[in-house]
């Protein structure tokens, strides 16, 4: 594996670290933008083992992961602004 490679991996590490913490955030403190946040590290962490291990996903999927964790990130954010 090369640097690049090596990079992701602890860049990938530490969004798991992220994700738990979100998860507990949403468990421990009640916190519904905790879920969002989860999601959003999660499937950035796939989307960068896919890419790392070079796993058969096309572009779409690529595109769709993606997509899917920047609206969940854009709630979380959302909910975070308009909590009293």
């Amino acid at each position: 594996m090369d640097t690049s490679g090596t990079i992701q991996i602890i860049a990938s590490l530490a969004e798991v670290i992220v994700a738990v913490l979100a998860f507990l955030i949403a468990t421990k403190k009640k916190k519904t933008y905790g879920w969002f946040m989860g999601i959003t590290f999660s499937l950035l962490v796939v989307f960068n083992f896919a890419r790392v291990f070079a796993l058969d996903i096309s572009a779409e999927g690529y595109a769709l992961i993606f997509l899917v964790a920047c609206l969940s990130m854009v709630y979380a954010i959302w909910l975070m602004w308009t909590e009293q």
